[in-house]
C-alpha cells in the first residue's frame, strides 16, 4: 500500500511506500526541491481530488535507471538518502572555522615549548654536564633571568661511604671526624653540606652541627676545589675537628643533604 507524503519546503507531495520511509527512519530527500524532510510527519490524506504526485523521492535507490534522470530527462536531482548524501542543515555538526584550530595549535606549541623550556632551567645543572654544547646556551639564559649555573646537587646519588669520630688526644673537649663522600653520579656534583648530631646513652641528641663544604674540606685541597665539585664517580675525604664545649657523647649521626 502506498502512501502520500507532502515536501514542506516546496509543497510537493510524493507516492511512497512503508518500507521507504521505514529504511532511513522516516527521512527523505525532496525530488523537486533537494530538501531532506520527516516523510511520515509530512504523511497527508488521499482526497477525492487527485493530487498532482511527482515520482517517489526514493524510488532511485530501488531502480538504478531512475538515478542519471529525473522526470524532466535532467541531471538526477532525485537520489537516494543513503550515507553518502550531506545531512539537513539542523542534523550537521558545525566544523569549527580553520583560523581557530590554527589559534588553538599554536597556543599547543607556545604551552609544549614554555614547559621544555622551564624543565632545562630546573635541570640545567645536568644538562650542562651532559651536553657541554649547551652549557653556553644555558648561561646566557641565566643571566637574563637571574639564576646562576651551578654544578647539579642530586643527594640520592651522593653518600657517605664510611665515616668515624674520634677524641683529640691532644687536646680535651676537641672531636675528630673523619668521613668519605663519593658521587655515585655519571657527572660531577657538588660537595654536599653534612649535618653531625652527637647523642648520649639513650641515643638522644646533645649537639647538632651543620658543617658547610668550605668547613670540613681540608686547607691543603687544591685551589677551585668547591668550583670543580666531586668528579663523577669520585670519592672526596672529609677531615674535621670540632670543638664540644664539654660536651659528653658517646654516639653520633652523620648524613649529607644540599641546602
Amino acid at each position: 500500500m502506498s502512501l502520500v507524503t507532502r515536501c514542506p519546503a516546496c509543497d510537493t507531495a510524493f507516492r511512497v511506500q512503508r518500507d521507504q520511509l521505514a529504511a532511513r527512519g522516516g527521512r527523505v530527500r525532496c525530488g523537486k526541491c533537494g530538501g531532506v524532510f520527516d516523510g511520515v510527519a509530512g504523511l497527508v490524506e488521499e482526497r477525492a481530488t487527485p493530487l498532482v504526485l511527482e515520482p517517489s523521492p526514493q524510488l532511485g535507490l530501488f531502480d538504478p535507471s531512475r538515478r542519471a534522470a529525473g522526470p524532466s530527462g535532467a541531471t538526477a536531482r532525485l537520489a537516494a538518502l543513503d550515507d553518502e548524501a550531506p545531512l539537513p542543515a539542523f542534523l550537521a555538526q558545525d566544523e569549527p572555522p580553520r583560523r581557530m584550530l590554527l589559534g588553538w595549535g599554536l597556543l599547543s606549541l607556545a604551552a609544549i615549548a614554555a614547559l621544555a623550556g622551564q624543565a632545562a632551567i630546573q635541570y640545567r645543572a645536568e644538562i650542562a654536564v651532559l651536553v657541554p654544547q649547551a652549557r653556553e646556551p644555558l648561561e646566557l639564559a641565566c643571566e637574563r633571568l637571574g639564576c646562576a649555573m651551578r654544578l647539579p646537587r642530586r643527594p640520592e646519588l651522593m653518600s657517605i661511604e664510611s665515616s668515624d669520630l674520634q677524641a683529640d688526644p691532644r687536646r680535651d673537649g676537641v672531636i675528630v671526624l673523619n668521613a668519605v663522600v663519593r658521587n655515585r653520579a655519571p657527572f660531577a656534583q657538588a660537595y654536599p653540606a653534612l649535618e653531625l648530631t652527637l647523642t648520649d646513652e639513650n641515643d638522644r641528641a646533645v649537639l647538632r652541627r651543620v658543617l658547610a663544604p668550605a668547613e670540613y674540606l681540608e686547607a691543603g685541597r687544591a685551589p677551585n676545589v668547591l668550583e670543580r665539585g666531586v668528579a663523577a664517580g669520585a670519592e672526596a675525604p672529609v677531615r674535621l675537628y670540632l670543638d664540644t664545649g664539654g660536651t659528653r657523647a658517646t654516639g653520633y649521626r652523620l648524613y649529607l643533604f644540599y641546602p
